[in-house]
């Protein structure tokens, strides 16, 4: 029995077409509310990315920065994994070197060290703004965004850590140990839950692992051919009422 269903944003529950969270995304959303299913989200994505892309929505917990910072329904962070101290202190080398456009992302704050072409073509394919520019000013790093043909030259340089990629022009680099299994299993965890209990939706490269792992795992239309291989099932594309239609599949709405 599917007691819990986690969400990737991005190509899963908002449209990049539409800029928006298709109606019947919402109706599925409210509707596992009222048969008690929790809903979390399970995304590459800042809370402060996910307040001004889904600001109407609320969930019983997030797994944000590819399970690197989950939150629970108020937003207390309930688990954080930054980069081990040498990763960082490499992390902040390369950010400072400048040799590709790179993002510092820390627990309040997202910044870049400069923006070019590659940045603004990524940064439009997700419906974000080009993100402020900064200066490192210490504390915890979780996540370094590389943009441009920089990623391998900068994996190189992080032992610790590995790679996702997002766009074809940036990929998000994390602690090896790092992903959104990492997080969702903190949730399980504490609301003893098995993994055959739950369904996890996606359409990108940083989904494979939790729909391989879930009770259920759901490859959007849209997704990826690796991904929708990885999946137990492949539903209609985000636009095309997905969501809805695969949990109406399985019996959940």
């Amino acid at each position: 029995m599917i007691k819990a269903v986690f969400f990737d944003i991005d190509g899963t529950l908002l449209s990049h077409a539409s800029g928006g969270v298709p109606e019947s995304a919402r109706r599925a959303l409210a509707l596992l509310g009222e048969r008690g299913v929790l809903r979390f989200l399970a995304t590459g994505r800042h809370i402060l990315e996910i307040h001004r892309l889904l600001p109407d929505l609320s969930f019983d917990g997030c797994v944000t920065l590819n399970g690197q910072i989950c939150l629970d329904g108020q937003e207390h962070i309930l688990f954080d994994a930054p980069f081990p101290p040498a990763d960082a202190r490499q992390a902040v080398s390369i950010f400072r070197q400048r040799e590709a456009p790179a993002m510092l992302v820390q627990r309040d704050r997202m910044y870049i060290n400069f923006v070019d072409g590659a940045v603004r073509q990524a940064q439009r394919a997700i419906s974000s703004p080009i993100p402020p520019a900064g200066a490192y000013q210490e504390g915890p790093i979780y996540q370094l965004i590389v943009y441009g043909d920089g990623a391998e030259a900068a994996l190189r340089q992080l032992p610790g850590c590995k790679m996702s990629r997002w766009n074809d022009h940036a990929v998000d680099i994390l602690p090896r140990s790092g992903g959104k299994i990492l997080g969702i299993g903190q949730f399980l965890r504490r609301l003893s839950l098995d993994w055959s209990e739950i369904m996890a939706f996606g359409d990108g490269e940083n989904d494979v692992d939790m729909l391989r792992r879930a009770g259920v795992g759901v490859a959007m239309g849209n997704a990826e051919a690796a991904v929708k291989a990885a999946a137990d099932y492949v539903t209609a594309d985000v636009d095309q009422d997905g969501i809805y239609r695969a949990l109406e599949h399985y019996g959940l709405l």
